[in-house]
């Protein structure tokens, strides 16, 4: 019998359903199905490493525990970035967006971001793009 038990499959958690904060969830414009994108950046370079998403719980835990969780949509659970892999992101700060339906999550990367093993999620995806020249 294995000491390890399945992950739990859950939904997202219904605003005012977590210890979030009353004024912190109010402040929030999830999409139709309880999230808000989290994208992730390196706190010292500024590079953009990757985008996840978080319900409240989600994003009370990070504000909470120092450590980066997301929740996953196509797994239906939570999840906290380097608990299997060892990358763990260690939270520097959290900011809401404008329109508060976006997080800008600060953090110190360990490790790749990246499922993939790569340093960000964007690395070596680029996409041919017209580039401005900036005077009009």
């Amino acid at each position: 019998m294995s000491s390890q038990t399945e992950p739990q499959t859950i939904a997202p958690a219904a605003a005012g359903t977590t210890a979030l904060p009353a004024e912190v969830a109010a402040r929030l414009k999830r999409d139709g199905t309880g999230l808000v994108a989290a994208i992730i950046q390196q706190h010292d370079s500024g590079e953009v490493l990757m985008l996840g998403w978080m319900d409240d719980e989600a994003l009370h835990r990070t504000l909470t525990s120092g450590r980066v969780t997301f929740y996953s949509r196509s797994r239906r659970e939570y999840w906290r970035k380097g608990d299997t892999s060892g990358h763990v992101q260690w939270v520097k700060s959290v900011a809401l967006d404008c329109d508060g339906d976006a997080l800008l999550v600060k953090v110190d990367q360990v490790g790749a971001a990246c499922h993939t093993g790569t340093r960000t999620c964007f690395d070596g995806r680029m996409l041919d793009a017209t580039a401005g020249t900036g005077v009009q």
